[in-house]
């Protein structure tokens, strides 16, 4: 059975989608059409958070709210992924923007690395998944669903006793730890991308609907959202030790 860690990308998805029926089946390329229009998405609504930082901020909690809830109707409701998924990538935009304009007021120059080695680790790691280098077995898949669980797990952790004043080391920490823990974060990210090109490509293979691309598409945006963010935080933490 396929397993992947990605939330959004789940075994039994194309499995359950299959039960909808399609005269049209999903495909590779239709899944990277539809995760370009969704990153043509991400990137204008970004941009504009960027260049209005007074008109966009007040936005910012209402859109990752709204990205969340957009989030949740996609995989519930995948058969609306067609409309929900942009809606998410618009929205999620607009949260990346402002929350970017934040580390780079911070840290000038650290988006565009960020920005360069989220896409960098994407080709990459596309290229040693197609050439066979990466080889997705049942505990590779195992392995990155675990160390993922802990890490959203340990998250969870860190916001509710934050409630109370507190904070969970390694997260926030610039010291060797917590460079060490954001680099893992980052690296467990990375692999997540590796199920997920799997995944879609499984999905294609079987037939899935049409609407999946969509669903897949996502899928992906969901990890390259996860992994820029981590990568922001890691180059913060080692900017600050300057």
């Amino acid at each position: 059975m396929m397993r992947t860690a990605n939330p959004a990308l789940r075994a039994e998805v194309f499995t359950n989608a299959q039960r909808y029926g399609s005269s049209e089946v999903m495909t590779i390329q239709g899944t990277v059409n539809k995760t370009f229009i969704m990153l043509c998405l991400v990137f204008f609504t970004a941009s504009w958070a960027w260049s209005n930082p007074i008109q966009a901020t007040p936005f910012m909690l209402p859109a990752a709210i709204g990205g969340f809830i957009a989030a949740m109707i996609t995989i519930f409701k995948k058969q609306w992924a067609a409309i929900s998924a942009p809606i998410y990538a618009v929205l999620e935009g607009m949260f990346l923007g402002a929350v970017s304009l934040m580390f780079e007021r911070s840290y000038p120059g650290i988006v565009i690395q960020a920005v360069g080695l989220t896409f960098g680790t994407l080709g990459a790691l596309l290229m040693a998944y197609k050439s066979g280098m990466i080889k997705v077995t049942q505990n590779f898949r195992l392995g990155v669903f675990a160390a993922t669980g802990g890490i959203a797990l340990y998250y969870f952790v860190s916001m509710v006793i934050g409630f109370f004043g507190m904070q969970a080391p390694m997260i926030h920490s610039s010291g060797f730890l917590g460079i060490g823990f954001s680099l893992f974060v980052v690296v467990i990210a990375s692999l997540n991308l590796v199920l997920d090109f799997d995944f879609i490509e499984q999905g294609a293979e079987r037939g899935a609907p049409k609407y999946m691309e969509w669903y897949g598409a996502f899928g992906l945006i969901v990890t390259l959202v996860w992994l820029y963010i981590e990568i922001l935080r890691l180059l913060s933490k080692l900017r600050s030790r300057r």
